[in-house]
């Protein structure tokens, strides 16, 4: 079948991970051949997406007969992901995970899939009511979210009192609007003393990214810290803090070689990881696990631990993301762990945050 040529480009641009993923494996469990499934993301130019993607791989290679297809936009663009997961749909029936920044658009898509026995795994947003989407894999980004919080305030004198600035790329989508929540409630809760203004709008493009935080710490110079949920927030004030000699506290999420970089040398005090590679391969695996089974998938939101990245851990963090094969060797001991007891990790999809 003929797809539209911007898929095509896209397939060719996905060259860090692969577009597809064919195990020599020819068992390709009931019905016979390999299994065509996709693996959509929200943006294949950040760090965050590419982990995700890079995760499925794996899971897709190690669990065999799986014909993989991993697309997305090269920049965060929601009508254009939704088209690629239509078309990825419809070349690749046996099933999809799919990590996006716009859940209200891909209610009516996901639910039109389901309605042509299509299994949906969602993956790191957490589906709409309507979407028929039942199991959703992704963190407690509340709880992802007080950790940075509380990690700053160990950082920052008992009863301190002052101004810390937060940053939203993505505005209203729910995960990193509940991770904003998590810093918000912590503060109030544990450094009363503390103002914390915003969310601001920081944008997940990193030029986008850099320019909104510029404003920030130019309207904000006497703020104690500036803290940003997402992955470009991060390496953008790293970047702000070096080039201006601020003192003030920069922390955000994600594992971006820059942002490594800015925790190994202390510009930035901690990134939180969603642990990105281990849920797309969770989520792959699930999927595939199913499908190759004959099975029905899991219902609910199968919950997947974060880790804090601090001066404590980067040398060990730094190992484990020079390459795939170190990504897959590092991930090894929490799949296993998790997979030993997958029902343990189930809980309610309305209390999925």
């Amino acid at each position: 079948m003929t797809r539209l040529p911007a898929v095509l480009v896209l397939i060719a641009a996905l060259g860090a991970f692969g577009a597809t993923a064919c195990d020599s494996d020819s068992d390709g469990g009931s019905g016979g051949g390999d299994k065509k499934m996709s693996f959509v993301v929200a943006n294949i130019s950040l760090n965050f997406a590419l982990e995700m993607a890079n995760g499925g791989k794996f899971a897709a290679e190690e669990t065999g007969g799986i014909d993989l297809l991993v697309v997305g936009p090269p920049t965060t663009d929601g009508p254009q992901e939704v088209q690629m997961f239509q078309n990825a749909t419809t070349t690749h029936k046996d099933g999809s995970v799919v990590e996006n920044l716009a859940p209200d658009l891909f209610t009516r898509p996901y639910a039109q899939a389901v309605d042509k026995g299509i299994p949906i795994v969602a993956l790191d947003t957490v589906p709409l009511e309507g979407s028929k989407v039942e199991l959703y894999v992704g963190n407690d980004n509340y709880e992802l979210g007080t950790q940075l919080a509380d990690e700053a305030i160990k950082r920052l004198p008992p009863n301190a009192s002052g101004t810390v600035v937060l940053g939203v790329p993505n505005p209203g989508v729910p995960v990193l609007d509940m991770r904003a929540k998590g810093i918000q409630d912590t503060f109030a809760k544990k450094l009363p003393g503390i103002t914390v203004k915003g969310p601001f709008q920081t944008f997940s493009d990193p030029g986008q990214s850099y320019n909104a935080w510029s404003s920030q710490v130019r309207a904000n110079a006497g703020a104690l810290a500036f803290l940003g949920v997402g992955d470009a927030d991060s390496y953008s004030l790293a970047r702000l803090k070096k080039e201006t000699g601020g003192k003030w506290l920069s922390g955000g999420f994600d594992l971006d070689a820059k942002t490594l970089e800015a925790v190994k040398d202390g510009t930035n005090f901690v990134t939180i990881s969603p642990e990105h590679y281990l849920k797309g391969y969770v989520a792959m695996r699930l999927l595939a696990e199913a499908v190759k089974a004959g099975k029905d998938l899991p219902k609910g939101w199968f919950y997947t631990p974060g880790l804090i990245v601090d001066s404590s851990n980067i040398d060990k963090i730094l190992a484990r993301q020079k390459d795939d094969a170190s990504r897959r060797a590092g991930i090894a001991e929490d799949a296993k762990k998790i997979f030993a007891d997958p029902d343990s990790y189930l809980r309610p999809l309305k209390d999925a945050r």
